[in-house]
Order: structure tokens, then sequence, then C-alpha cells
């Protein structure tokens, strides 16, 4: 059975640009194993084992991003009442207040405030209504301010 992943709209955009560019970074891959290779003895040569690591790191982002793609299901935040996937929520914690996107695991950025919806936060917001009090795994409590 497929396991489907769900994405944003944008979240598949940007994979699908992902894509483009490791694609469009084979034919370089290519030439430096090409050149590596006229360097003669391939045991111990540096060039052409740092080419062919690049080259398997791009080839297995490239398979990875195209299964995802094949799998993806957009997802879009169709209620603004509740949390759900999709939605882009104003919460206050600790005195700050704070704004995420909830997304799926593949598109997760804590750090851009992008969080999962299997995370400790996202699992603890969703389905909440605005002024809903939420808890976090660390005890610490916080606020919906707002769903978009």
């Amino acid at each position: 059975m497929k396991k489907t992943v769900n994405l944003t709209k944008q979240g598949k955009l940007d994979l699908e640009e992902e894509l483009k560019t490791l694609v469009a970074r084979r034919p370089q891959i290519a030439e430096r194993l090409q050149t590596a290779r006229s360097f003669g003895d391939l045991s111990e040569n540096q060039e052409y084992t740092d080419a062919r690591a690049e080259q398997k790191t791009v080839e297995n982002r490239i398979a990875e991003i195209e299964g995802i793609l094949k799998s993806a299901k957009i997802i879009r935040n169709t209620s603004h009442d509740k949390i759900s996937m999709g939605a882009t929520v104003t919460v206050t914690l600790a005195g700050k207040r704070h704004t995420y996107s909830i997304v799926g695991p593949v598109e997760a950025d804590p750090l851009n405030g992008r969080i999962s919806d299997v995370s400790p936060i996202g699992q603890a917001l969703m389905g909440k209504k605005v002024g809903d009090t939420y808890a976090l795994p660390n005890g610490n409590k916080g606020k919906i301010v707002s769903i978009e």
C-alpha cells in the first residue's frame, strides 16, 4: 500500500524546484567524474571519490523527491475555526507571540515557523480553536490567538 505524503501547495512547488535544480547538476557531476577519471588510478583519486559521493547524494535526493511527489496529497486549511494541516496559527507561549504554519513532516522547518502536525507542538495545537489553551509535553501552556 502506497503511503500518502501530505504537502502544502507551496511545499510541492518547493520540492519541484529543488528537483529541477538537482537534475540540472547531473551534467556538471558527470563532467567532474570524467575529468577525475583522466587523472589515472581511481583507488587513490580524491577528486573521483568526491565526485562519486556528490553523485550519490544528488541521485538519492532526486529519488526521494520523486517518491514524495508521486505520493503527495495537497492539503489546504478548509476551516478557519479549528487548527488543521495547512493552517497558519498565532499563539502565545511564555508571554510571547509565535506564528506557525502546520505542515506535514516532509515540509517541517521549525526554525522558520513550519511545524509538523506530528511534532509535540503540532499535536498540542491540532483541533484547537481560537481562545483555547494548549499544553506542551514539557508542561508549558499557551493560548490560541488566531487561525488563518
